[in-house]
């Protein structure tokens, strides 16, 4: 097992499968592909395997990405059978959230990963405010963009998704929810949206990793097997539990619970950050 102990590995199995539970129920919940969950724990069990702390980040978000693509496929079709998937607009806006997908899985390796969560961080506290405090639209018209805008937003969220290892929802719904749309139809339509980000980017990872010196056992590049054959049944499972949660509950209270969890987010990155300096 390449040094690694019984007890850090039952530590590694115990992380992932909590991150697979709890990863699951926010696809489903909020269309955010659980990889908001799954990149920081992954991160921590993987530092405990005595793994190069400078591939760590890499081989987090790269087994994230594949364990997104299978979460994606069981959270949308839960959304699909209950009509809050948008196809029309997955076609308009998956040709440029793909281009983003690949310009950041290129450079996910070589931008700052301080930066990254700065930036990250930041946005993520600006969105939070903005879901929260945000009084619901009466109106019932749904806005629109140019098709310029359509693609420079869609490049933009495939990006940081790619270099972030998430879903695309923590993106993409509050970007569909300001142009207008339901909620629901946002959250569900973003969590096809995973699926569009997830598969390329895992490929990209698990190339531009390959045989890269210090990586952890069990791993195709920055793709982790062990990781992602723990997590992938638990997302996929418990991701059915949240589309039951999202379908539930009142539109304000889902937009809330969404504000809520990206500004917990962002304050545990901004928190890592002060301690990183």
């Amino acid at each position: 097992m390449g040094g690694i102990d019984f007890s850090t590995l039952a530590t590694l199995i115990a992380i992932a499968g909590a991150a697979g539970v709890f990863g699951g129920i926010l696809a489903g919940l909020l269309g955010v592909g659980g990889g908001i969950v799954i990149v920081p724990a992954l991160y921590f069990a993987l530092s405990l395997t005595g793994s190069d702390p400078a591939l760590t980040m890499q081989v987090a978000v790269g087994t994230s990405l594949a364990t997104i693509v299978f979460t994606a496929l069981s959270s949308s079709w839960g959304h699909y059978k209950r009509g809050a998937l948008d196809m029309a607009l997955l076609k308009r806006w998956a040709p440029a959230i793909l281009i983003g997908v690949i310009i950041g899985g290129l450079l996910g390796g070589v931008v700052s990963g301080y930066i990254l969560v700065a930036v990250f961080a930041t946005v993520a506290a600006l969105v939070s405010l903005d879901m929260i405090s945000r009084k619901p639209s009466n109106d019932g018209l749904t806005r629109s963009f140019s098709p310029r805008v359509w693609a420079a937003t869609g490049v933009f969220a495939g990006a940081i998704s790619a270099m972030m290892g998430i879903g695309g929802g923590t993106v993409c719904v509050p970007v569909l929810n300001f142009l207008g749309y339901d909620i629901r139809r946002a959250v569900g339509t973003s969590a096809a949206i995973g699926f569009v980000i997830g598969l390329p980017g895992a490929l990209i990872y698990a190339g531009t990793g390959l045989g890269r010196p210090g990586l952890p056992p069990f791993s195709i590049g920055y793709v982790n097997l062990i990781a992602a054959v723990l997590i992938i049944p638990l997302t996929t499972s418990f991701a059915h539990v949240g589309v039951r949660i999202a379908h539930t509950i009142s539109q304000r209270t889902l937009r809330l619970a969404f504000g809520a969890f990206l500004m917990l987010t962002s304050l545990r990155m901004f928190y890592d950050l002060i301690g990183a300096f």
